[in-house]
C-alpha cells in the first residue's frame, strides 16, 4: 500500500479580541499630531516666538542692574516734576498776555477802576501784580509802599513756579555720571572675567560684558537729555513771565508820574518862558 502524504494543516488562528493596529487608510484629522521620525531632529526646524516689548524691557533692566534701576526712578521723578509744571503753567495762564496793554491804557486814561476790572478774574501772576498796584495807587497809598508790596507778591508768585526745578536740575546733571559708574562697574567686571578664563579666552565674553556696561551709559543720557531740555523750557518760560511782569508794574507806577508831569509842563513852560507882549 503506496503511503499517502497528508498536507500540513496551518495552526488555528487565535480570535482578535482587541482593536486592529493595522494602518488606516483614511484622511488624518486636520488637529492630529504628526509623530516625529527616529532619529529626526525636533528643534532643528523650531522658531522660537519673538519676545514681547515688556520682556524685552525686563531683561534689559535684569541686565543693566541696580543702576538702570536708579536710574529708571530718577525717570520717572523727573516726568513727574515735569507733568506738575506744566499744570501749574496751564491753570495759572503762564502765557497769557493780551491784559497787560488793555489795563495799562485804561488806567494812563484816568480809569482805575476799568482797569482794575479787565485784571479780575485773570488766573496770572502778572494780573495779580497790576491789580495791586493800580488798587495801592488809586487808593493814594505811598507809592514805594506799593512797589514793595507788589514786588513781594510778584516774587512770591516766581518762586511758587520754581518749586521743584532743583530736584529736575540734580536728575540733569546726575544720570549721565550713574551711567557712567555703571559702564566702569560693567568693564571691571567683564575684565575679571578675562582673567578667570585664563589662556582660553573667549571673545564673546568681552563683547557680552561690553555692551551690558555700556547699557548704563545709553540709559543715562536717555533720562539727561529729555530733563535738561524741559528744564531749559521750564526756566525761559518763568524768566519770561518775570520779565513781562515787572515790566508792567513798571508802566503802573510810571503812568501817574508821566500824567502829572504832562499836565505840569504847559503850565511851567509858560512860566518859565514867559516874555512881555509888545
Amino acid at each position: 500500500m503506496m503511503n499517502e502524504t497528508t498536507p500540513p494543516t496551518a495552526a488555528p488562528t487565535a480570535p482578535s479580541t482587541g482593536p486592529s493596529t493595522a494602518p488606516s487608510t483614511g484622511p488624518l484629522p486636520a488637529d492630529a499630531a504628526v509623530a516625529p521620525l527616529p532619529g529626526a531632529d525636533v528643534g532643528a526646524d523650531m522658531v522660537e516666538p519673538p519676545l514681547s516689548a515688556m520682556d524685552q524691557a525686563l531683561g534689559l533692566i535684569h541686565a543693566g542692574g541696580p543702576v538702570v534701576i536708579i536710574l529708571l526712578v530718577l525717570s520717572v521723578i523727573a516726568l513727574t516734576i515735569v507733568l506738575l509744571k506744566l499744570f501749574q503753567f496751564a491753570s495759572m495762564r503762564v502765557g497769557s498776555r493780551g491784559f497787560i496793554a488793555k489795563s495799562v491804557a485804561l488806567y494812563r486814561a484816568g480809569r482805575p477802576a476799568e482797569a482794575l476790572s479787565v485784571l479780575k478774574g485773570v488766573r496770572n501772576p502778572i494780573a495779580e501784580v497790576m491789580a495791586v498796584a493800580i488798587d495801592g495807587l488809586r487808593h493814594r497809598v505811598d507809592p514805594d509802599a506799593v512797589r514793595e508790596e507788589a514786588g513781594r507778591i510778584g516774587m512770591a508768585r516766581i518762586e511758587g513756579l520754581r518749586s521743584y526745578l532743583r530736584g529736575l536740575e540734580v536728575i540733569a546733571s546726575l544720570s549721565p555720571l550713574l551711567g557712567l559708574f555703571g559702564t566702569v562697574i560693567g568693564m571691571i567686571e567683564a575684565f575679571q572675567q578675562m582673567e578667570g578664563a585664563g589662556a582660553n579666552i573667549n571673545p564673546a565674553i568681552l563683547s557680552g560684558g561690553i555692551w551690558v556696561a555700556l547699557l548704563t551709559t545709553a540709559v543715562g543720557l536717555a533720562v539727561a537729555i529729555p530733563a535738561v531740555a524741559a528744564l531749559n523750557w521750564i526756566e525761559r518760560t518763568i524768566d519770561s513771565l518775570a520779565h513781562d511782569m515787572e515790566d508792567a508794574a513798571t508802566q503802573i507806577f510810571t503812568a501817574t508820574q508821566f500824567a502829572s508831569m504832562k499836565e505840569r509842563e504847559p503850565a511851567s513852560f509858560r512860566a518859565a518862558h514867559a516874555q512881555p507882549a509888545e
